[in-house]
């Protein structure tokens, strides 16, 4: 197998190099995301520390209370905590007893609850890691094709790095997204079209001399970025007493997700961090972008392209680039694919923020959906360890809730008219 050189040697911890995930072709590290040979996606190989896993534990016990503290198995530079960083992750994994007993689960529930995050949501993860290539490669300008979240956190994270930034959504977005990502300074341009011709733009842009010095984190760095998702196994088998959840519902989008995490799953089970057993994993979209969850029951190994018509933005993207091999992750572990209508995903962020106290973007409310459509249809066993990823916070897409909650009642400022409202007692 060859190897070919596309940049000079770089410093980003156990990260050796490249490899194309359908012809395991291997290239030097270096910012560029597609194959040369088969044009399929390359991600990040590694040589990851061996030895004593109750070593490596107390290791990672003892870092930083962020995604940091995983550094030995991302590609960073050693240094990286010392580094001008928003520091993300390690957000809390909530037991939903309460939640629990609504949908009926007996097996012990939880939420992996990434609102946490400085941005409010999972993004921040990916483009920490995303920061670390882009300073490695002499990037001096960070940028993305984005559904809100990711424009956000790519501001945010560029501010702080003191970096550049310019990032492209769609022109329709939530008010909320677009005035957090327009915040940090940096530039904020809408594209009229969906996100795939967001993303179709950005892909020419690299090409084109004025893109040169341009870390897209999405797209040349995308090996790199789709790291950061890992982390967010290891913190929930962390968080569990170092033990793998038996069922994990992850929202799909790009699908990138969803793979990264059974990526970080079987890094886990292969350094004995934790033991080998079976888990599954349940991907989640909106029926209205459901371009995966189709090709799922109609047992099709390609997914077709649709043009998103849902509330749920963040997961609208139509033409999914990892949605084959989201596929093959839920037939192999025994999971499935599901999908909930946008009235579904409104009834599931309220039942979270009743039940738990969790305010939930679109995302947590189709995660949520289709956990409690999968339990009623015999798919999910209620009877196991299940982790649901909230990936954003519910003041990001106020709109979806907006049109059905509001006050109780409105009164005059006296006892006799609370009394008459009949909301006493």
């Amino acid at each position: 197998m060859a190897v070919h050189t596309v940049a000079t040697t770089v410093a980003l911890g156990p990260a050796v190099g490249l490899s194309c995930r359908e012809c395991k072709e291997r290239f030097d590290l270096g910012p560029i995301f597609a194959c040369a040979v088969c044009f399929g996606p390359l991600e990040v190989a590694y040589e990851l520390p061996t030895g004593d896993p109750g070593a490596l534990r107390r290791r990672i016990e003892a870092g930083p209370e962020n995604i940091w503290r995983y550094a030995p198995l991302l590609p960073v530079p050693a240094d990286v905590a010392d580094k001008p960083s928003l520091n993300p992750g390690f957000t809390k994994l909530v037991k939903a007893d309460n939640l629990a007993r609504e949908l009926g689960v007996s097996g012990g529930l939880y939420v992996k609850d990434d609102s946490g995050n400085p941005t409010h949501s999972f993004k921040d993860r990916v483009v920490a890691i995303a920061v670390e290539a882009a300073r490695a490669f002499g990037f001096t300008t960070l940028s993305c094709s984005s559904t809100g979240n990711l424009a956000g956190a790519v501001g945010a994270a560029a501010a702080r790095a003191g970096l550049k930034s310019c990032v492209f959504i769609p022109h329709d977005l939530e008010a909320g997204k677009v005035v957090m990502a327009a915040v940090y300074g940096g530039d904020l341009v809408g594209i009229e079209g969906t996100y795939d011709d967001v993303n179709r733009f950005c892909s020419e842009l690299i090409g084109d001399p004025l893109g040169e010095g341009w870390g897209f984190v999405n797209v040349n760095l995308r090996p790199y970025y789709g790291e950061g998702s890992k982390t967010l196994a290891y913190e929930i088998c962390e968080q569990l007493g170092w033990r793998l959840p038996d069922q994990i519902v992850v929202p799909i989008a790009s699908g990138s997700q969803l793979t990264k995490i059974d990526k970080g799953l079987k890094e886990l089970i292969a350094l004995g961090l934790v033991e080998d057993r079976p888990y599954k994993i349940f991907g989640a979209q909106a029926e209205g972008c459901s371009p995966v969850s189709r090709a799922f029951k109609d047992g099709h190994d390609v997914v077709r392209p649709v043009k998103p018509d849902t509330i749920a933005k963040s997961l609208a993207i139509g033409n999914p680039a990892d949605g084959p091999y989201v596929l093959d992750i839920a037939r192999r572990t025994g999971g499935a694919v599901e999908d909930v209508t946008d009235a579904q995903i409104v009834d599931a962020i309220k039942l979270l923020a009743r039940t738990e106290g969790i305010f939930a973007e679109t995302a947590g409310g189709v995660t949520v959906g289709v956990t409690k459509k999968l339990i009623e249809a015999g798919v999910l066993d209620p009877s196991l360890t299940t982790v649901v990823l909230n990936t954003g916070d519910g003041l990001k897409t106020l709109d979806a809730v907006a049109p059905t909650t509001g006050p109780s009642a409105t009164i005059r400022p006296s006892l006799d008219a609370f009394r008459a409202a009949g909301l006493a007692g």
